[in-house]
């Protein structure tokens, strides 16, 4: 058949493509669910009774109380080439999605170059059979090219002429390619790399949660039974800080989108599917759950106080300025008290009064170069963060003192007569206090010249120098024990 007549038999047909997972990486219904409870957590009661009245309902109740900005979602680059290609013919194009005609909306509009929409509205849930059937009532059986992702399409590629699929699963995959391979096209999607997964779940900063071994050393207790403990410990407060930063990510997805450096973050940028992260996060905590079996009972409630913390961090504190610091001190010190009571090992007040400040400059330190990042990139304030660039003086001036005053607790402890019964050169140990200060100020100048990575605590471990200062600490204890 001569190409040019095939040609104009396509443009007949209109292309008709999802969205959620389909144009776009992502699930706007998951997304606003998230970012509504994010910005005012009481409206969750608000939400479950609009749920109850039908799926339809919640979606326009959360698309009256969050916005969506069409600009920077996650979208899919084969599914915008199909796009292109159908308007290269002059082939009609709909989008035909279960998300709210609000959200619809605003994706054609960035988009621009859409014949129309079929969507959710206040009472009608677009998808599946329903989605089908409206699609057959516009375009006729077999009358149009669908584009979709999801084991719930298969109802609507049973009545289209031609069927795109993207990241579609095995089985569904199976069965689509059942109903006829030739009118089947699969469209490549990147796939989710360990690499990426590492990324997502914050595998680099597990090295935090290296504090729980703090207790046993400053106690000088190395037996194997203290090791274990430890990194059970260890492991436990890993599988829940992953957990945790997955449900934070998806609170954030909205602001980490507009942030110059958070938006390649896996599931801002759509790497990570928002299903897969809602599946991975009951895995991780099943595991942590299974690692406190093998603790004592107060270390699960130690881990169980660290995981109601973080979480009213991720929904609430975050956003009351230095609340969130506090917050932040908080969760550092609770690694500690973690490993305490894994290996049975009382705290003195010396070391929870030094962590306490010693986490608070970090924390400070953290969110003033944030603020560095959007002053530099001329982004307007946070509405996630309680904070205006104006207050990068302050920060800084508040981080100053609490390093300050973490060295000048470190060095009362030094003076301590506890000190002098646990070690055997006590005097040795004065050499630590300048390099204390010496690393909490270079933290703070590196910031302010704009060198400094997201969290502080993440590039310590990758400065020389800063490796070189701790690897000297860690030497002068030795020697002093």
């Amino acid at each position: 058949m001569d190409s040019s007549l095939l040609l104009d038999h396509d443009t007949q047909y209109p292309l008709v493509v999802d969205l959620d997972g389909t144009l776009i990486a992502s699930d706007l219904l998951i997304e606003s669910f998230f970012a509504c409870i994010g910005q005012e957590f009481a409206s969750l009661p608000h939400l479950c009774s609009s749920l109850a009245k039908g799926k339809a309902h919640l979606k326009h109740a959360l698309a009256s109380r969050v916005e969506i900005d069409a600009m920077t979602l996650p979208y899919q680059d084969a599914v915008l080439d199909l796009i292109d290609q159908a308007r290269a013919q002059r082939r009609p194009i709909f989008l035909a999605t279960a998300s709210n005609e609000r959200y619809a909306r605003a994706v054609t509009q960035h988009l621009g170059g859409f014949d129309g929409i079929f969507a959710s509205d206040t009472h009608n849930n677009l998808s599946g059979a329903n989605k089908a059937r409206v699609l057959v009532e516009a375009f006729g059986e077999k009358g149009f090219d669908y584009v979709g992702n999801h084991r719930d399409d298969l109802e609507i590629w049973r009545h289209a002429r031609r069927c795109h699929a993207i990241g579609l699963d095995g089985g569904s995959r199976r069965k689509l390619h059942a109903s006829g391979p030739d009118r089947v096209e699969i469209l490549d999607k990147p796939p989710q790399s360990l690499k990426t997964w590492a990324r997502a779940l914050r595998v680099h900063q597990y090295a935090k949660n290296v504090l729980v071994f703090l207790p046993a050393l400053a106690a000088h207790a190395f037996s194997l039974t203290v090791l274990l403990q430890s990194c059970a410990a260890f492991l436990a407060f890993c599988a829940s800080a992953s957990a945790i930063y997955l449900v934070n990510d998806l609170v954030d997805l909205r602001d980490d989108r507009s942030h110059p450096t958070k938006k390649r973050r896996p599931l801002a940028s759509g790497r990570v599917s928002i299903h897969a992260a809602l599946a991975a996060i009951p895995i991780l905590g099943l595991c942590a759950i299974a690692l406190c079996l093998f603790l004592p009972l107060i270390f699960s409630v130690t881990l169980f106080g660290y995981v109601v913390l973080t979480t009213g961090y991720s929904f609430w504190l975050k956003r009351k300025k230095l609340g969130d610091v506090v917050g932040l001190a908080l969760l550092y010190t609770a690694r500690l008290v973690g490993g305490a009571a894994a290996t049975g090992i009382v705290l003195s007040e010396w070391i929870l009064a030094f962590s306490l400040f010693v986490f608070t400059s970090l924390a400070l330190i953290k969110r003033y170069t944030e603020l560095l990042t959007r002053l530099d990139a001329n982004l307007p304030d946070s509405s996630s963060r309680d904070y205006k660039k104006d207050d990068l003086v302050v920060l800084a001036s508040l981080a100053a003192a609490s390093g300050t005053n973490a060295v000048t607790v470190f060095s009362l402890y030094i003076a301590s007569d506890s000190v002098k019964a646990t070690y055997r050169h006590p005097d040795m140990l004065w050499l630590l206090s300048p390099i204390l200060l010496f690393l909490l100020g270079r933290v703070l100048i590196v910031a302010h010249r704009r060198h400094m990575h997201d969290d502080p605590v993440i590039w310590a471990l990758r400065d020389r120098t800063s490796c070189v200062a701790v690897a000297c600490s860690i030497m002068i204890f030795l020697a002093a024990s």
